[in-house]
């Protein structure tokens, strides 16, 4: 075994039974395997969906990926917000979205087309993940947004919001953000989030497995000029840019009693600090 093959075996440890993966006739299936927390990332799942793309890259094998969350509650309800009791520093913070910007940026450069497949929550990092896929459906429970205003008091990253202007616009994306409100499936169709919505969760996942065959079987090196035009056309970001809005909230007061609030299930009381 080579020390890649011994890091990658490590990383689909980690996650577990958390992320399952799964590869029939050149079609991957990423699943987010959590349901009982609403499928809410670990950094074990993030971990392994970007190393997933990575190998995709490489894998002339896979013609597409399709990724989905267990069960018919979310797609992904965001970041599992227990880990960041362990934030202490600036660096926590920074490094946090580094690593998350890592894993949507692997996923929005993957060689090969990505299917979101949406049923119920998407919201937060997996709202992140949805935006960063190339084609995205929804079962009509689908709602999409980032309450983060009324959660944890914290921020979208530079990139977030360069990927979810670059989808519905920067007045839309203001919108969502400061109502806290979260976009029912048949909106998003209308504003651009989706492309189809299906009637059922059964039929939500043949759409997939169909879109997915459709698009294995055109030409690959298409495609991907494709998808990397239009990445190439999105403004470019100095490397730091944004640092000072992510260290002013995820440092604040108000991020801590969020938190605290969340886990304990009570409204936040905000100040501004």
């Amino acid at each position: 075994m080579t020390s890649t093959d011994t890091s990658q075996g490590a990383t689909a440890a980690a996650a577990g039974e958390d992320l399952l993966y799964e590869v029939r006739d050149g079609i991957a299936k990423v699943t987010f395997n959590r349901p009982q927390a609403r499928n809410a990332m670990t950094f074990a799942m993030y971990a392994r969906l970007k190393e997933i793309c990575a190998n995709a890259n490489e894998d002339r094998s896979i013609k597409a990926i399709i990724i989905t969350g267990a069960g018919e509650d979310a797609f992904a309800a965001g970041t599992d917000i227990s880990q960041f009791r362990a934030f202490k520093t600036s660096q926590d913070a920074l490094d946090y979205e580094a690593r998350i910007n890592g894993v949507l940026g692997e996923l929005e450069g993957c060689r090969v087309p990505t299917i979101a497949a949406i049923s119920g929550a998407c919201t937060g990092g997996g709202a992140g993940i949805a935006a960063s896929c190339d084609l995205r459906i929804a079962n009509g429970n689908a709602r999409f947004g980032f309450p983060i205003a009324r959660t944890l008091g914290n921020c979208l990253s530079m990139e977030n919001f360069s990927r979810i202007a670059s989808l519905i616009g920067p007045a839309r994306t203001k919108e969502i953000i400061f109502t806290a409100r979260l976009v029912g499936a048949e909106e998003a169709r209308q504003i651009g989030l989706l492309s189809e919505v299906l009637d059922d969760h059964a039929a939500l996942m043949a759409r997939a497995q169909e879109l997915a065959e459709l698009v294995a079987r055109h030409a690959p090196l298409t495609l991907q000029a494709t998808k990397e035009a239009l990445r190439r056309l999105r403004p470019r970001l100095a490397h730091g840019e944004g640092q000072d809005l992510i260290l002013m909230c995820y440092m604040s007061e108000d991020f801590r009693e969020g938190m605290d609030a969340f886990l304990n299930k009570r409204k936040p009381a905000w100040k501004g600090q």
